[in-house]
This record gives structure tokens, C-alpha cells and sequence, in this order.
């Protein structure tokens, strides 16, 4: 397993001093890391940053893990859905021109009256006319479990099942089952055999009068992201189970905290380390 350090990890960085993605790899260079995931929100003018992007990642001998799309399904027009796919589509052109071959996708977000009984065919619908694409170009869609729509193993193994691709599968996300209230280390029995790209995560319930702003769960729960370790998730189980499995694919870290991100990340990149020797 290799280990990657995802470009959203800095997000507080890379919003206070202004860092271009070219600086988010110079960082990461600095931690000895093997990878970098790197996020389509984070490009100021694609056409003209992609080559410098290339030549700093070659310069730094680092791969890119992944390419993240932020794309949702659950959009209420054909049309509107129809832009949804082809962002995908897209990001899986970029994702061969990074050197990568997974693209982490969402499902959709929670609206008014939305439900993932009454939207999941939406979600669906939209990977079945992304997969044809993903599979003549080698690229897996890997969904990553995320939001409050649809964020439970349950859910995403029933789509996987449902749009029947051999390149969609799961980014498994070990902090944010914890937002719908199910066991990290339950899920990975759920998704084990989907599994293509790992995100690296911890949350910790918030304490009474604690000023900090978290992530809200179903229900209604306030979680702060932590440095893994720190938090809820039994990480030590989740990588033996992946080392189980002879998973052989990256350990991305998305560190979603108030400490200083820099410092952060390094310190679960060590603990990372750790606990695969």
C-alpha cells in the first residue's frame, strides 16, 4: 500500500496562503509521500496549469493517487444531470492525462424532499452513462461514501450492484460512515470487494460547549475532524482488514481539522507509516 496525502487535507493553507497546486505538491514533497490526490476544484485555468502540474510531479517523483470530481447526480432536469455526467466524463480524460487511473465521484446531495429511496434510480442512471466511458478507457469511477444521501455501505454497494460496471467501485472513506452512524470497520465488511482507493480519515464527537463547528450527522450529531488516530474510527482494523485482503492500492489522508494543516497531515503521515511496518 502507498501512501498519498489529499490536496482538499490543506484546504485551510491552501486558502490562507493562496497556494496553487504546483505549492500543495512542493508540500507534499517535503513529507516523503508517495502520491498526491488532487481535486478539480482546485484549478485556476486547467489548460494552461496541467503541463506545470506534470512537470512538478515528475520533478518530485510522485504520483497522483486520484482526481476528484465534484460532480451530483440528483439534479432535478435531464439536462442538468446530463451536465453532471459529462463533468465526469471530463474528469476521467484529465485523470489519464495526471497519470491516474481512479476518479473519485459523489453521488448526489440531500434537498428538500430528497431521499435515497426516491433519487438513488438518478444516481444510477448517471454512472451507467459515465461507465462505458470509464471502461474503454481503464479509468475506475470509485464512489466515495459521502453526505448524508448516500453515505451508508449499504447504499453505495447497492449502486455498484445496480449499474453492474467492473470500473465503478468504492473510495473507501473511513471517517464519514461515522456522519450516518454505521461502524467504519462494519462497512469495510460491506465493501471490502469493491474497494479501489482508501481515504485516510478520523472524526471525534464534539464536546458540550466546545466553540469548533464540525460536520453534522443524520442525526444531528456535531463531529470534528481530527488527525487519524485521534478520533472514533479503529484505523488498526481497517488496514488489517485491507492487508486481508491483499489491497494494494493508496492510503490517502483527508485530514478535515482546526489544527494547522501542515503540521497535521505530516503527523498522520508518521502514523500512517507506523502502522503499516
Amino acid at each position: 500500500m502507498n501512501i498519498s496525502v489529499s490536496m482538499y487535507s490543506l484546504a485551510s493553507t491552501i486558502r490562507k496562503e493562496n497556494w496553487s497546486i504546483v505549492d500543495f505538491i512542493d508540500y507534499a514533497s517535503s513529507i516523503s509521500i508517495d502520491g498526491v490526490e488532487l481535486l478539480d476544484i482546485y484549478w485556476t485555468n486547467k489548460d494552461e496549469e496541467i503541463v506545470e502540474v506534470l512537470t512538478a510531479l515528475k520533478s518530485h517523483n510522485l504520483q497522483v493517487s486520484a482526481y476528484d470530481i465534484t460532480n451530483n447526480f440528483v439534479k432535478e432536469s435531464v439536462e442538468e444531470r446530463a451536465k453532471e455526467v459529462e463533468t465526469v466524463l471530463n474528469g476521467i480524460q484529465v485523470a489519464k492525462k495526471l497519470g491516474t487511473n481512479i476518479v473519485r465521484v459523489f453521488c448526489g446531495d440531500v434537498q428538500a424532499d430528497t431521499t435515497y429511496e426516491n433519487r438513488s434510480a438518478w444516481i444510477i442512471e448517471g454512472l451507467k452513462n459515465c461507465a462505458e466511458t470509464a471502461e474503454k478507457e481503464q479509468v475506475y469511477l470509485a464512489i466515495e461514501n459521502h453526505g448524508l444521501l448516500a453515505g451508508k455501505s449499504k447504499q453505495v454497494s447497492e449502486i455498484i450492484k445496480a449499474v453492474n460496471s467492473p470500473f465503478v467501485k468504492a473510495t473507501f472513506d473511513t471517517g464519514n460512515f461515522l456522519l450516518v452512524h454505521e461502524k467504519p470497520t462494519k462497512a469495510f465488511e460491506q465493501l471490502k470487494n469493491e474497494i479501489v482507493h482508501v481515504h485516510f480519515k478520523d472524526f471525534r464527537e464534539k464536546a458540550k460547549n466546545e466553540s469548533l463547528r464540525g460536520f453534522r450527522s443524520t442525526e444531528g450529531v456535531e463531529l470534528i475532524g481530527v488527525v487519524p488516530g485521534d478520533g472514533e474510527v479503529d484505523l488498526a482494523s481497517i488496514l488489517n482488514g485491507l492487508k486481508s485482503i491483499h489491497y494494494d492500492g493508496w492510503l490517502s489522508i483527508e485530514y478535515e481539522g482546526h489544527d494547522d494543516a501542515k503540521m497535521a497531515n505530516e503527523e498522520a503521515v508518521n502514523r500512517l507509516r507506523n502502522l503499516l511496518r
